[in-house]
């Protein structure tokens, strides 16, 4: 294996996957109901500044449309399990408290932050065991840092430094316009280095995309190329997944779920600001 080889995926593969939900999909849905478009083990706050309404995914988009764009090598969602769909539950759940809430969250964004480590590049080494047993493994290279996007990707600064305790963590605010509503930087804090690194940029809530986009630019514009940048995230809708990778086909996203209905509420329960 050659040296700095970013890890083969598991994944099984989304398109695979598509054509599977389309074979089970009902003919017809009752009015009113929500799409729910999700790839298992696919491959191939909310901030103020969104201020992004629940339902923005166009749940009216046809569903194999949908499927066909969402399929790709850059969207990466973590394998369906009980345990997380429970998560992802009780963080809906409008009667969870906060408590509840924000320990659910935690679980999940370390699952999230897990697999997003396991997409950086490595090297296979040798070590050596107590018993004197030589030991082929592998070591992530250096050369990371974080970068969360100001309030509610704060929350995931944590899961990162308990799986990375030295990493660096940079910082953007990005707020909506109070006359134009779009969304504008105000604040940008990076490591002086950071266009030699691969970025784990963190955000838990994906609906339209905008803050996320703005973000990314904002690294471009200090060197990063959106190659080296995975997006780390708990929730996207439809709309917001597709916005980002069409500006930047060469981003990696990493999420839970793929949903028209996004828990917008993340960013001001997490806090208690609600």
């Amino acid at each position: 294996m050659q040296a700095g080889k970013s890890r083969e995926k598991r994944f099984v593969s989304a398109a695979e996957h598509a054509a599977r939900c389309m074979e089970d999909m009902p003919g017809e849905q009752q009015e009113g109901s929500h799409r729910h478009i999700r790839f298992v083990d696919g491959s191939g706050s909310s901030n103020e500044a969104d201020k992004e309404s629940e339902g923005s995914g166009s749940p009216d988009l046809d569903v194999r449309e949908d499927l066909q764009q969402l399929v790709g090598p850059q969207l990466k969602l973590l394998p369906m399990n009980d345990q997380i769909r429970e998560l992802q539950t009780i963080i809906r759940d409008r009667t969870t408290s906060r408590g509840d809430f924000v320990f659910s969250a935690d679980r999940l964004i370390r699952l999230v932050v897990e697999e997003g480590l396991n997409q950086l590049p490595y090297t296979e080494c040798t070590v050596t065991t107590p018993t004197g047993y030589k030991y082929e493994g592998v070591k992530f290279e250096k050369g990371n840092c974080g970068v969360s996007i100001m309030r509610s990707g704060e929350a995931m600064e944590q899961g990162l430094r308990d799986c990375c305790r030295s990493i660096r963590i940079g910082k953007i605010l990005i707020q909506s316009d109070e006359e134009t509503q779009r969304a504008k930087v105000y604040y940008a804090k990076f490591p002086p280095d950071i266009y030699r690194r691969k970025v784990l940029l963190m955000y838990p809530i994906l609906s339209t995309g905008n803050t996320v986009i703005e973000a990314v630019k904002v690294l471009i514009e200090h060197g990063v190329q959106p190659a080296c940048i995975i997006l780390l995230s708990l929730f996207s809708t439809p709309h917001g997944a597709i916005s980002i990778i069409q500006e930047f086909p060469d981003i990696t996203i990493l999420t839970t779920e793929v949903h028209p209905v996004a828990p917008t509420h993340f960013g001001q329960k997490y806090f208690g600001t609600d």
